[in-house]
């Protein structure tokens, strides 16, 4: 009796550490998270993404460029056409720090409603070195006065100053993949959005066709941070750049954290750009 007795201590107690080891390790798990091909902590990974921003700022534009051929511009372009604000439009870009798709988007209403349209833009971006570029870029252009753009800090995952169904659209183009935790920029960009919204984010994708992939592959890894230092004199924040794209979830599985959300998409949910290096995904608040 005393044996099984002292064998069902031993089970129950073999049983509680295997199970606090469990826990342990998923508790280890959820606190950990990529940098590029890199683990970090979930603290560091914000840390260590403004650095990259940081160093890149001044130098941004100017390496979209040089990457892509001067591409991104038209999948810019196209994110507009897609978006096809009215002329009442309260819209919001998020990770929008330099103004790209800010000035595409009152270019693109002044164009189609006149100079008297009511639309505007908050660019929201959660590093301040990437807003100071986006402000001297308003002057540049023109916008700085016009009292349409207003240029705001603030994190993707926790809009702080942004009331609930507060805005007509919400978009993030190339800024996503870089937070920590992708489903609450989801969730933040439901919960600002007015019903009927439209949630439209522009990231980089995964590409399929072997072909174009394996000279995708070479051309990221081998070509953009050679590039980055030659013209930034940073090789290693074009590294993890690359490396980022690699990390996010492919267009199936990001379209269907967007449904699970609560949006609703139109046919598959995204739009594949350039074979699929990049895609642009959209969701409705109905």
């Amino acid at each position: 009796m005393i044996r099984r007795a002292f064998a069902n201590a031993q089970r129950r107690f073999t049983t509680a550490a295997t199970a606090a080891a469990q826990t342990q390790n998923a508790k280890t798990q959820e606190q950990l998270t990529h940098f590029g091909y890199k683990t970090v902590r979930e603290e560091d990974k914000e840390q260590l993404v403004g650095s990259v921003f940081r160093n890149v700022a001044s130098k941004y534009d100017v390496m979209n460029d040089f990457m892509s051929g001067g591409v991104h511009r038209l999948w810019k372009d196209h994110l507009i056409q897609t978006l096809n604000p009215g002329p009442n439009v309260k819209l919001l870009d998020v990770a929008g720090g330099t103004g790209d798709i800010a000035f595409r988007f009152l270019d693109y209403c002044k164009k189609v409603y006149g100079a008297n349209n009511t639309a505007s833009v908050t660019v929201v971006d959660i590093n301040p070195a990437m807003l100071e570029v986006g402000k001297e870029r308003s002057k540049r252009f023109g916008f700085a006065d016009s009292g349409k753009i207003f240029f705001q800090e603030g994190n993707a995952e926790n809009l702080v100053n942004i009331e609930d169904a507060s805005v007509d659209a919400y978009t993030i183009a190339f800024g996503i993949r870089n937070c920590t935790h992708v489903d609450r920029v989801v969730s933040e960009a439901y919960r600002v959005l007015k019903p009927g919204g439209r949630f439209t984010v522009l990231e980089f994708g995964q590409v399929e066709n072997p072909l174009v992939k394996g000279i995708y592959d070479l051309y990221s890894f081998q070509v953009i941070p050679r590039i980055g230092q030659i013209v930034a004199g940073d090789a290693e924040s074009y590294q993890y750049l690359v490396e980022s794209i690699r990390k996010f979830p492919p267009q199936p599985k990001f379209a269907a954290m967007i449904k699970n959300a609560g949006f609703t998409l139109v046919g598959q949910g995204w739009e594949d750009l350039t074979f699929g290096v990049a895609a642009i995904h959209t969701g409705f608040k109905v």
